[in-house]
């Protein structure tokens, strides 16, 4: 299947696609993932290819200001990663494949694609992701890939394809106990320096602080560390 997985690469990042990765959905089926798993919406899913854009730096510096603009640029960003998605998904079912497009984030567009007690979404991206070798977690749950950093957005398609997957390349939540600046700058106080989160802070105060705007500050943190 390798002439597959190049085809599909190719096609991401011709519009595009920084970031491609593609894991095993068996992946999924270990115990220590404590999430909603592909086969829940696919129940013969064989592989998550994993697309990704790098958020530009832009429209992160001036947080807090300029939320609105950073918000806007994430949801560009969402624009062109579903409009990839969708090409990768047409190709794999031209080739006798099903393809199915996980949602960007929990709450987009005036519709929840999550559960919104658990806050977990079908699948994780980033989790699949990290299956694919494209980046650790760190201690704020954002996934941190090298040269990017966490200032990256991504989707996710599931497919029946039986694709040439990766493999995770470090721990999770590795190197990051020596700074723990997400964890400082957390409006929220939603993050801790053993890398638990408290999801519900982080949602109640994007929604009813900032009104839906994305926040971002655990993003710009980490980025400024990182310089």
């Amino acid at each position: 299947m390798d002439g597959l997985d190049e085809t599909l690469r190719t096609i991401a990042g011709d519009m595009g696609v920084e970031v491609f990765g593609i894991a095993a959905a068996s992946g999924f089926d270990n115990p220590a993932y404590q999430g909603n798993r592909p086969q829940t919406i696919m129940p013969d899913v064989r592989s998550v290819i994993v697309i990704g854009v790098a958020v530009p730096r832009g429209c992160i510096e001036p947080l807090p200001n300029g939320r609105a603009e950073y918000t806007n640029t994430l949801l560009a960003g969402t624009v062109t990663l579903r409009a990839a998605a969708f090409r990768v998904a047409q190709t794999l079912e031209r080739e006798g494949h099903k393809a199915s497009i996980v949602p960007i984030e929990g709450s987009e567009f005036g519709y929840w694609y999550v559960d919104r007690e658990t806050l977990k979404a079908d699948v994780s991206i980033k989790y699949a992701a990290y299956l694919a070798g494209l980046g650790r977690y760190g201690v704020s749950n954002l996934l941190l890939i090298p040269g990017i950093g966490p200032r990256v957005r991504m989707t996710a398609v599931v497919t029946d394809a039986p694709l040439t997957s990766g493999s995770p390349s470090a721990n999770l939540k590795a190197d990051c106990t020596d700074c723990l600046r997400c964890v400082e700058a957390c409006p929220a106080d939603a993050l801790h320096e053993d890398g638990s989160i408290e999801r519900e802070r982080c949602r109640d105060y994007m929604f009813n602080t900032l009104g839906g705007l994305r926040c971002g500050l655990c993003v710009k943190a980490c980025m400024d560390a990182h310089r």
